[in-house]
């Protein structure tokens, strides 16, 4: 495959990293892969996962994060997204990327591959913006409520007037982190959540764009977020037609082990979304592409999109 790195102007005037991988033989393409990566991490991390989806006749496309990876501008400062309305600014790169996607690519199936944080950006996005793609997966994914949301939203905002928005979160950080490694207990690192392959955790640690503090404004951004991602006002406006695959491992402290999945695939068919799929990988903890059993994974997700890619060819040679 190729790599080919990018940059792209968002529609408030930032400058926005990002990476296209294209398979070597683009005779046959089946669709587009948009990946929308997760908190503290960056795009440069599902080179692997791309290199299997380019072998299997995808094009992958992903940018990073305000704040996150080659897009930040400042390695050294706290993950911050925006002084205003954050989260939603993140959306809209999503959502510029996705339509340079579309004006590329407009004969082909597009599909968001949304993980973790990214998967809540997904839910927003799919709100507003689902109606042109061919389906959806939301990968280490949960169920926040608005009332669930409050409290760490008060505390975020406490701590923005407090100390500023910029500043390194010390209230909400150590928090989630000792919440999300106690049923791992005797733990070795910090990121223990993430993964039983110790060699990925190390490679997490090790990653110098990954693992960042997180900012104040930052939490706030995210907790206002996700505050209204499960809404059910929201949710409603979801395209019924669009097919979605929710994966996670029955061990992922942020779907609340297989709780949280279940929550939004139940929120999805009470609003008759008629094509909502889950799949709960037994003992697998938060990054399922960095699992033991992400092979496994890996063949299910291409398997999955061949299928709605050639469900879209079918639709599309009936017109």
């Amino acid at each position: 495959m190729e790599a080919i790195e990018f940059r792209y102007t968002s529609p408030d005037g930032e400058s926005i990293y990002a990476i296209k991988w294209v398979p070597e033989q683009t005779q046959q393409l089946k669709g587009v892969v948009q990946i929308v990566h997760g908190m503290a991490e960056h795009i440069g991390r599902y080179e692997r996962f791309a290199e299997a989806l380019c072998n299997a006749g995808f094009v992958v496309v992903g940018n990073d994060h305000r704040g996150h990876g080659k897009t930040a501008k400042n390695q050294e400062e706290a993950i911050f997204f925006h002084e205003e309305k954050g989260w939603e600014k993140v959306i809209d790169d999503i959502r510029q990327l996705n339509r340079l996607i579309s004006e590329e690519n407009f004969n082909l199936p597009i599909f968001i591959f949304g993980h973790s944080m990214g998967s809540f950006l997904t839910k927003g996005f799919i709100q507003t913006n689902g109606a042109g793609l061919s389906g959806v997966i939301l990968s280490g994914t949960g169920y926040m409520s608005r009332w669930s949301a409050s409290l760490p939203l008060l505390l975020a905002k406490r701590d923005v007037k407090k100390h500023g928005m910029r500043h390194v979160s010390q209230t909400l950080a150590p928090l989630i982190t000792k919440l999300y490694n106690r049923p791992f207990q005797p733990i070795r690192t910090e990121s223990d959540w993430l993964s039983r392959d110790l060699g990925e955790v190390d490679k997490f640690i090790e990653d110098p764009m990954c693992g960042k503090p997180l900012s104040t404004g930052f939490y706030r951004d995210m907790m206002e977020g996700m505050a209204y991602m499960d809404d059910p006002n929201m949710v409603a406006q979801v395209p019924k037609n669009l097919p979605i695959l929710l994966i996670g491992g029955d061990k992922d402290p942020v779907g609340s082990f297989g709780k949280g999945i279940k929550k939004t695939k139940k929120a999805y068919e009470k609003h008759e979304l008629n094509d909502v799929n889950m799949k709960l990988y037994e003992g697998a903890r938060h990054e399922l592409l960095n699992e033991i059993i992400r092979d496994q994974v890996t063949t299910d997700l291409i398997e999955w999109l061949e299928l709605k890619a050639s469900n879209r060819a079918n639709v599309d040679a009936l017109l």
